[in-house]
């Protein structure tokens, strides 16, 4: 069973809705005993980082995604859940984030060309790194499929972590990945059959 973790923020029931369509079983909870029960977790997130932050701190949510992920249990964080995952973000002032991957969180204009709309919203391609192996969150997917992007900042500073990055005026973070632990970008839940092949990847890890 995947517990979708429910701390205030995310698009919770569509995500629940694309894992049902590809027949893994789910539940949305904050409930700590149900997210130990859970052989798998899912990070969400939509909104602020530092707001998010506080949220998943608020009910010791944060302490128990660290102590799961340090057992080996499998964590996926998607958008704002993947950028919580490093170690800080300096998005609006700076906010500590989860630390399970070393990197963090800055703004998209630091990188991309002056004139190039933010939020970076739409499909765009994953480029996955040269001569490292694809990462197995990818087995079921092939360079160049699109996947759907809504963010203004991006990881950083992850280099060694990431597993796909995205050209959008430059080549931005898209997946990263550190053992058991894996993050991304773009919303999986809304980029057709390659974000459910990818969610399906995950369920087999």
């Amino acid at each position: 069973m995947i517990a979708i973790i429910d701390y205030g923020v995310g698009n919770l029931f569509s995500l629940k809705s694309s894992f049902a369509a590809i027949g893994a079983e789910t539940v949305v909870t904050g409930d700590p005993a149900v997210i130990r029960d859970a052989d798998k977790l899912i990070l969400p997130g939509v909104g602020a980082f530092g707001d998010a932050a506080e949220l998943l701190r608020q009910d010791g949510l944060d302490k128990l995604v660290c102590e799961e992920t340090g057992s080996g249990k499998p964590l996926l964080g998607i958008c704002l859940g993947m950028q919580l995952l490093f170690d800080y973000s300096l998005e609006y002032g700076r906010h500590e984030g989860l630390g399970l991957i070393p990197g963090s969180v800055r703004p998209i204009a630091d990188y991309i060309p002056v004139g190039y709309k933010i939020p970076h919203i739409g499909w765009n391609a994953l480029h996955f790194p040269a001569g490292k192996p694809v990462s197995p969150l990818f087995r079921h997917i092939h360079e160049g499929d699109c996947v759907y992007f809504v963010h203004s900042f991006c990881g950083a500073e992850c280099g060694e972590s990431v597993i796909a990055s995205a050209e959008y005026g430059a080549e931005l973070t898209a997946a990263v990945a550190k053992d058991n632990v894996y993050g991304v970008q773009f919303h999986p839940e809304k980029s057709g059959n390659v974000g459910l092949n990818i969610l399906r990847a995950f369920c087999e890890l």
